[in-house]
């Protein structure tokens, strides 16, 4: 597995602390006859405005038939920053619009830089919102700013781009009965790559919802990755710090 690859998984490894009542969100009524335009707008409905969010996160990550466990802590800051930190501030990571940056006290490392690898890595321009949404529940593309095609298969909506990009192929699905993402998958078939982000269950957070259950598939040739994440909690708009400063003496690192 591609190392970039498998540090920004990883990072993902370094999620969300501390919750309010919340319940997990069943389908209503589905609806299978709306428009493309009526269901991109019912899907844009259930975006969640908030100003910040902490949670705790139980991650399970396998790969190549090793797996591990860990408990870890996550806050945003929407539009402005993703705050991450593993037990004791082992690892820990600050992503912004203009960066990312994380530290590694088991080998004295940092990181900071752009998306600039990310993008190459996946075929397409990575930036912040992309994965401040992809944490959420929402979109990795805008879906008003191309043209899309849809049917339906095996109870859900299947969203693809009328025309394919040359480099990736995109399929989005989602319930037809509360419009949100139930998955997304990146292909590059040249490339022997396929990412996808399964969203299995969501929570309702204070009249919104944000995933409560996601899982994570990166493939490339044989080489296959997951990462499960389960959101115990979700807590939104309170007062909260996103302390970070790489210590002295750390040795930057290049990917």
């Amino acid at each position: 597995m591609n190392r970039f690859l498998h540090i920004i998984l990883s990072l993902l490894v370094l999620l969300l602390f501390n919750c309010k009542s919340s319940k997990t969100v069943s389908g209503g009524q589905a609806n299978y006859n709306l428009s493309i335009k009526q269901l991109i707008k019912e899907n844009a409905k259930q975006s969640p405005d908030f100003k910040t969010l902490q949670s705790k996160l139980k991650i399970t990550y396998t790969q190549g038939g090793n797996t591990q466990t860990h408990s870890v802590s996550f806050r945003v800051k929407k539009d402005e920053k993703l705050w991450m930190s593993a037990t004791f501030s082992i690892v820990k990571a600050l992503i912004t619009p203009e960066k990312m940056s994380f530290y590694n006290k088991l080998d004295n490392t940092y990181f900071e830089g752009d998306f600039a690898y990310l993008s190459k890595l996946l075929g397409t321009e990575l930036d912040f919102q992309k994965v401040q949404n992809l944490l959420l529940g929402e979109s990795l593309f805008n879906l008003e700013k191309a043209s899309y095609k849809a049917s339906v298969d095996d109870g859900v909506y299947v969203l693809q781009p009328k025309k394919q990009r040359e480099l990736f192929e995109l399929f989005l699905l989602l319930d037809p009965s509360y419009f949100k993402v139930k998955s997304q998958q990146i292909s590059q078939p040249k490339e022997h790559r396929h990412l996808q982000i399964d969203y299995l269950s969501y929570q309702e957070v204070e009249k919104q919802m944000f995933p409560e259950r996601l899982k994570i598939i990166a493939v490339e040739t044989n080489e296959e990755m997951t990462i499960d994440l389960e959101f115990k909690s979700v807590s939104l708009n309170e007062d909260l710090r996103f302390p970070f400063k790489i210590p002295s003496g750390f040795k930057a690192i290049t990917l």
